[in-house]
């Protein structure tokens, strides 16, 4: 099994304290959100942008961003997700659950360890807001 910690996004740690003096509310959209790579097993597109807090740290919040039709592969995390999308279409399957459409407004949660995968079914880009409970790390499943 390959691991990562995305660290990536730890560097982008540094922004969020410009974050914390800006604005409380946050858009996709918003041109002050720098976009980080998502972990080398992600499509080359996928980006993670870092909301609130550190991702090295517990209690991080991030934007996960699909292009439209782009999938994610079978992957897991040491941290329970907590999702609402934001923007596009996202169908997401857990391991050993049906498969789910999210749209925008949809809540869904995700487990600590529990393997899952996707696919963005817009054409639109994919904005999945994420509230991780421990530091934020992506592990492939073969």
């Amino acid at each position: 099994m390959e691991s990562l910690l995305i660290t990536g996004c730890c560097a982008l740690a540094l922004s969020t304290s410009a974050m914390a003096a800006g604005p409380l509310a946050i858009t996709g959209t918003d041109k002050n959100i720098q976009w980080a790579p998502c972990p080398p097993f992600f499509e080359q597109t996928c980006r993670l942008g870092v909301l609130h807090g550190n991702p090295a740290e517990p209690n991080a919040d991030v934007f996960f961003r699909l292009d439209g039709g782009e999938a994610f592969p079978t992957h897991t995390h040491s941290s329970a997700e907590r999702m609402v999308l934001v923007q596009g279409k996202l169908r997401v399957e857990y391991e050993g659950h049906d498969a789910v459409t999210l749209e925008p407004g949809t809540y869904a949660y995700g487990p600590a360890e529990m393997p899952h995968k996707g696919q963005c079914l817009s054409e639109e880009r994919c904005i999945l807001f994420i509230a991780f409970e421990a530091p934020v790390d992506a592990f492939a499943v073969d």
